[in-house]
């Protein structure tokens, strides 16, 4: 399967997200604009981290309009794999493929550091290569990570088992119930604010993030073919 990783004015992990799926795990992977009108060829779509439109208004809420937006969501809509991680999950939640917000982190401080997450649902497309409840290193970098919900959407969120990832130990941002993923209802549209695309090698602290790209890659692949 081929992956669109978007790029956004302000995109700064576009580049760790194609090294990531394309380097690393083999994939077929190519960059594409946000001025662009079409994702034909693409089979999945990963929305990468960083500053988009220099988080003007709120973040991700500039990018939400651009053009290439319009076939993100229709390929969510189709089931195809849609992941974004932290700005990518703003912008998801920004266009309504994923419930909730990013708010300002409880510290209102940057925060950028390794962190324990917990395997909530190993059951996903995202997430089958994990073992249920396993704790795994993966970096986060971000000043708007702490997620929120309504009531009605948070128990909706755990009557369909939604949530993915949750930070294990530290609730570092204020995140309703320590939420750092979720997904959509379909189970086929991801958002998390740490970064799995930077936890691939040891070299660099982790490579917990492989089993994340894996399971995409087992999981849609073989939907997709």
């Amino acid at each position: 399967m081929k992956f669109a990783v978007i790029v956004f004015p302000g995109s700064n992990c576009d580049m760790d997200m194609l090294w990531a799926i394309k380097d690393i795990m083999g994939a077929d992977a190519e960059y594409v604009r946000h001025d662009a009108e079409s994702l034909a060829g693409f089979d999945g779509v990963l929305l990468p981290g960083g500053f988009s439109y220099g988080d003007y208004l709120r973040c991700g809420a500039i990018a939400r309009f651009s053009a290439i937006m319009s076939e993100v969501v229709r390929f969510a809509e189709e089931g195809k794999p849609v992941f974004g991680t932290c700005n990518g999950f703003q912008v998801l939640t920004e266009a309504g493929l994923l419930p909730g917000a990013l708010r300002r982190n409880d510290s209102l401080h940057f925060i950028c550091k390794t962190v324990p997450l917990k395997v909530e649902n190993n059951q996903t497309n995202f997430t089958s290569e994990y073992e249920a409840g396993e704790v795994i290193q993966i970096p986060v970098a971000h000043n708007d990570g702490n997620y929120y919900c309504d009531e009605a959407t948070l128990a909706e969120l755990k009557a369909n088992n939604q949530i993915v990832f949750t930070y294990d130990g530290e609730n570092i941002n204020g995140s309703v119930e320590a939420i750092a993923g979720i997904t959509n209802k379909a189970g086929n549209v991801m958002g998390m604010m740490p970064h799995p695309e930077r936890a691939m090698e040891s070299l660099l602290g982790s490579e917990d993030g492989r089993k994340f790209f894996a399971s995409m890659l087992k999981n849609f692949g073989r939907v997709t073919a």
